[in-house]
């Protein structure tokens, strides 16, 4: 949920995001629609300046079991990513391109192996390739063209 201003339809000037609990997140400026200066608040923490700046989020506000971190340049998740499951273990890591997945993303299973490899380009799924246990090939799917 977002509170603050708005310049056509988008996000601009001084507000405040909350998540889907009412939980405060982000107090700052928006640019355009992209969080541009400001800082994270209780789950999240973040310290963003002229788009730019690292971003930690976490599962709980008193025990900080990290959820996300990554990066923003020009107000949009940009570089490599991580994602964490609520006990802490690594489920995703990859790279974001001005706020979409772009190149290999890969998915663990909960004992920490390798279960996917999904291909994205400009944030569309493109292919993957899933693995079984011992990290040999178990299928490899591309996706259909329109």
């Amino acid at each position: 949920m977002y509170s603050g201003e708005y310049l056509n339809g988008r996000r601009h000037g001084k507000g405040e995001f909350y998540d889907r609990n009412g939980e405060l997140l982000f107090v700052g400026e928006y640019l355009n629609g992209k969080l541009w200066n400001g800082k994270g608040c209780n789950t999240m923490e973040c310290e963003i300046k002229d788009g730019k700046g690292k971003v930690k989020t976490y599962h709980y506000k008193d025990v900080k079991i990290l959820k996300f971190e990554g990066e923003y340049i020009n107000g949009k998740l940009n570089g490599p990513y991580k994602e964490y499951n609520h006990e802490g273990k690594l489920i995703y890591e990859g790279r974001y391109l001005k706020g979409k997945k772009n190149g290999i993303i890969k998915e663990y299973n909960n004992f920490g192996q390798l279960k996917y490899e999904i291909n994205y380009v400009n944030g569309e799924r493109r292919e993957f390739v899933e693995y079984i246990f011992n990290n040999k090939v178990k299928l490899k799917r591309k996706k259909n063209k329109k």
